[in-house]
């Protein structure tokens, strides 16, 4: 998994610190070890990545199913006071029929 021309440029490049890195492992137990983590590195960063991205689609659907709660409450309170509109409407129409019926088998 480890190529090594990706590190052969590393050579010929001046170290960015005063201190280099010091290590008591010799050069065949140090390079195992490195490629262990540097594989646990490549790894847990997938899996990080990987999860991040199922809660990101989690979360992208959970706002839309909030937009559609939100959008359907909408449209049943509307739907709700138009109904409760028309029923007062009616009772006020009934409630002046009535009236105006009244008025006029006294007025005749």
């Amino acid at each position: 998994p480890v190529d090594p021309d990706r590190f052969a440029h590393l050579a010929g490049r001046p170290w960015p610190s005063r201190s280099r890195p010091a290590f008591s492992l010799s050069p065949a137990r140090l390079f195992p070890a490195l490629v262990r983590e540097y594989l646990f590195a490549v790894l847990f960063r997938t899996t990080a990545e990987s999860l991040a991205g199922e809660h990101g689609a989690r979360m992208l659907a959970m706002q839309a199913a909030e937009r559609n709660i939100s959008d359907r409450l909408q449209e049943l309170r509307t739907r709700y006071n138009r109904e409760r509109q028309e029923a007062i409407t009616g009772e006020l129409l009934d409630v002046v029929a009535g009236y105006e019926a009244l008025s006029g088998s006294r007025a005749g």
